[in-house]
């Protein structure tokens, strides 16, 4: 079968329900991928595809994997999530993360292939004892999108700040996700309450609820100096990224971290806790900065204020440069015919 001839359904069920989350992301980004590679995309009528990609590990899903296999043909299957990431996310979460983590052994198992955004993750699927393939494969960004520095001009720069009440003159420091305790959100309110000197601001939003009462009450008293932004496009973080100082994400676990990926690219420094789904990848005082305590970010915040970050930026642009959805494409194609066109050998074949 010729590349042209491939029909790819990258399937887009209760895309009203994750489309302001990660997985919509990377919906999105593997939607470009493929088109990149000058092959057909199909969004709904997955009966006509060659390869079926989900993401998602609702019911329609499972249903969508079911019939695909019944007509012969093959899934890829993307491990967004993990028993370990759902934990202290939602209300009821910790209840039901054992539950959680059979359910998707059961999705994950459906496909040809399993695909998860980075080693560690790979890791952990591994323990749950699937018997498929599993790659790690990086969701993938723009880099031609977040690494242009479009806005970045004292008009526009103004005209974000007086939108979101921000003095002139302030440091900014930022961060992106839901309103969950697994991204760090109480240490990130904690800490802009010892840092009156500076401007917080948390762009995300969740249905309040969703989301436990110490979460909800924390918002509710959250220190004047932090701004919850709500939801934005990409058009609008993208100004964020250019106009704060700092991307400070506190995430206690993580499969990638799509968000620190784009503010790499953006050219903000990046501080994230240390935690191991960075090894590997993000090098401390390199590309980025890893904390481990909360005297480790208050020192950490202000190197990245009063130093020359240039040569971090720098290593970070190249980073998340490695993972453009190009390079990323390049893979894909390799996989569709190594893993899914031929006969599959599981050995070496990436």
């Amino acid at each position: 079968m010729r590349d042209k001839d491939l029909k790819v359904c990258i399937y887009n069920g209760g895309w009203n329900l994750i489309k302001k989350s990660g997985i919509g992301k990377a919906i999105e980004h593997q939607t470009e991928i493929i088109k990149h590679q000058g092959i057909s995309v199909i969004k709904r009528k997955f009966w006509r595809a060659d390869i079926v990609h989900l993401n998602t590990v609702f019911p329609d899903s499972v249903f969508v994997a079911l019939i695909t296999k019944l007509l012969g043909g093959k899934v890829i299957y993307y491990a967004h999530s993990t028993m370990e990431d759902f934990r202290n996310s939602f209300v009821g979460s910790n209840v039901l993360a054992p539950f959680f983590k059979k359910w998707i052994c059961f999705c994950y198992a459906l496909g040809d292939v399993i695909i998860t955004p980075t080693e560690y993750s790979k890791r952990i699927l591994e323990t749950y004892g699937i018997q498929k393939p599993i790659f790690a494969v990086s969701n993938g960004i723009d880099n031609s999108f977040w690494g242009n520095k479009r806005s970045a001009n004292e008009d526009m720069k103004k005209i974000f700040l007086e939108k979101y009440h921000i003095p002139a003159g302030k440091k900014i420091v930022m961060s992106v996700g839901h309103y969950i305790e697994r991204k760090g959100i109480l240490d990130f309110i904690e800490t802009a309450g010892k840092n009156q000197n500076m401007t917080f601001i948390w762009f995300g939003y969740t249905d309040p609820k969703l989301i436990p009462p110490e979460i909800r009450n924390a918002i509710r008293y959250a220190p004047d100096n932090l701004i919850f932004a709500g939801y934005v496009d990409s058009e609008e973080l993208k100004k964020a990224y250019d106009f704060c100082d700092v991307f400070l994400f506190m995430s206690y676990e993580e499969t990638e971290g799509i968000v620190v990926l784009e503010a790499m690219a953006s050219g903000i420094p990046v501080i994230v806790r240390d935690i191991p789904v960075y090894e590997g990848w993000l090098k401390n005082g390199f590309n980025a900065y890893k904390f481990r305590s909360e005297e480790d970010t208050a020192n950490m915040i202000q190197s990245v204020l009063e130093n020359d970050m240039n040569y971090i930026m720098e290593n970070a642009r190249y980073t998340a440069g490695e993972r453009d959805y190009i390079r990323i494409g390049e893979r894909m194609m390799r996989m569709y015919h190594e893993v899914i066109i031929r006969k599959f050998y599981y050995k070496g074949c990436l």
